[in-house]
């Protein structure tokens, strides 16, 4: 295990910060990169912050872990799924080896402990706001993977030479904990800012203090939903979020510009990952689901379609499942045309292509560069309205339910007014408005825990099988650590 972990915390401290800038690891032992070579003074630390966005921007670009395992897409014109997909996980196939959540982790750390050493006595607000930021970063790693892997280790310290810790898997309460205390800390080192202002987004690439109360609600769900922590944690969110509606977001009149729109000047959203033609190898993740030219040749509607010229920038591997497009029942639903396009050939309808994330069209080709949503708007409403739901607060879930749909132009909800049918029209509502944004597995696992659906039979690669609802560990993980247990069931 020593092995394996020097191994990972090696890759931790070795991951270039910025594309062209400067290692953070470039000499050994690890004692003379980190307080000799890289932290030497106060302006080290913004870049290497920086860095540390790069590596939750690779974890929001993947669709493994949030969006696979639902329902939501199935092949196109060639399938690009992992085991994942079909639910045939195992200690050997699919298995999770966490090193990149401890890259990110392992960085947070580092920073977290260096920079006590430095007073930022002409800009103590900068030395918060960096602070603060990392808090959140190491709580979004935390979170992500406690909803991957359920209990996880809980590395706090930062390493500065050879002497790692074998650490087991903390239960997921404790790591809870943990992830609501960071983030407590961000938001009060943000608050503690001389310049603090409740409704400033400095960045929307950043955490601020709106998008860090978004991941403290997001994570109160769960900890409520999934960890039985009670209608304390249920009740918190609603009161977080009712000061996010006060940061000064709102949401757009057309559906199209949620993605279509840059996150730096959208009035939507609170947080997101930036992206830039050519600055990634493979752009965003919309680039499975982009189809290109020659396998949409001769389409009736091909000027409706998004697609790339060049296979390089669409894959063609994705479409809306005709479960996810059932749930758009109500033919007037204004995201319908930003959600998927029907391709129609002469013979007949073809495939159901995802416009949710479109790309740009430059005068060369489309390129999968939209910026990846983290938290918007309509999403925190619908978490709202999922809290209220739990607290049996039917009216007020249904308010937050009727702000989303009044925009999708579908009209007031007017089903049954019971916890059970609002809980299931709210996970239908997430469904509809947030498809394809890398939220449905870890929404389907939400609800599955809280009663509201089944996913061993919603799930149609989930029907029949037992397979675990978080994911097995890597075997060589197991192999190099006698302190680390497999996931349960596998």
């Amino acid at each position: 295990m020593k092995k394996l972990c020097l191994k990972i915390l090696m890759v931790f401290l070795s991951a270039a910060i910025l594309s062209g800038c400067k290692s953070i690891l470039d000499v050994t032992p690890q004692s003379s990169i980190t307080e000799q070579v890289f932290f030497k003074n106060e302006g080290d630390f913004e870049p290497n912050l920086v860095g540390i966005y790069t590596v939750m921007r690779s974890l929001a670009n993947n669709v493994t872990y949030g969006t696979e395992r639902g329902e939501e897409l199935i092949s196109a014109s060639n399938s690009r799924f992992t085991v994942a997909w079909s639910h045939t996980l195992s200690p050997s196939s699919g298995a999770v080896n966490y090193a990149e959540w401890y890259k990110g982790i392992g960085h947070c750390n580092l920073l977290l402990d260096k920079i006590q050493g430095f007073a930022f006595s002409s800009n103590p607000d900068l030395k918060k706001k960096i602070v603060a930021e990392t808090y959140a970063l190491r709580a979004y790693f935390y979170f992500h993977l406690l909803r991957v892997i359920g209990d996880a280790p809980l590395m706090l310290e930062a390493i500065v030479n050879d002497n790692v810790p074998l650490l087991p898997r903390s239960p997921a309460t404790e790591v809870m904990k943990q992830i609501k205390a960071d983030l407590d800390a961000a938001l009060q080192q943000l608050k503690g800012m001389s310049n603090f202002s409740a409704t400033s987004y400095p960045s929307k690439y950043r955490f601020a203090y709106g998008s860090v109360l978004a991941m403290k609600a997001d994570a109160l769900l769960w900890s409520a939903k999934v960890l039985g922590s009670g209608n304390a944690d249920l009740q918190e969110a609603v009161t977080l979020i009712s000061d996010i509606e006060t940061t000064g977001l709102s949401l757009n009149d057309n559906f199209g510009n949620v993605t279509g729109l840059r996150a730096s000047s959208n009035k939507e959203v609170l947080m997101a990952a930036y992206f830039q033609r050519d600055e990634t190898a493979s752009g965003n993740y919309s680039k499975n689901a982009l189809p290109f030219l020659s396998i949409i040749q001769g389409a009736l509607n091909l000027d409706s379609i998004p697609y790339a010229v060049s296979s390089g920038n669409g894959q063609g591997a994705y479409q809306i499942s005709p479960l996810s497009k059932s749930l758009f029942s109500n033919t007037a639903d204004k995201r319908i045309p930003f959600t998927w396009i029907l391709e129609r050939q002469p013979s007949g309808p073809k495939i159901s292509w995802i416009t949710k994330y479109p790309g740009t069209k430059y005068s060369d080709d489309r390129v999968p560069d939209n910026d990846i949503i983290l938290y918007r708007l309509a999403d925190v409403y619908l978490m709202k309205a999922e809290a209220y739901a739990a607290l049996n607060d039917v009216t007020n879930s249904v308010k937050y339910l009727d702000y989303v749909r009044a925009r999708a132009g579908t009209g007031a909800y007017t089903g049954a007014v019971t916890k059970t049918a609002v809980e299931k029209e709210i996970l239908d509502e997430r469904g509809r408005e947030l498809f394809f944004e890398n939220k449905r597995w870890f929404d389907l696992l939400r609800f599955h825990k809280g009663g509201t659906v089944n996913v061993y039979t919603y799930v149609p690669n989930l029907a029949g099988k037992s397979t675990p609802l978080f994911w097995p560990v890597n075997s060589t993980v197991l192999a190099n650590n006698p302190n680390i247990k497999q996931t349960d069931g596998y």
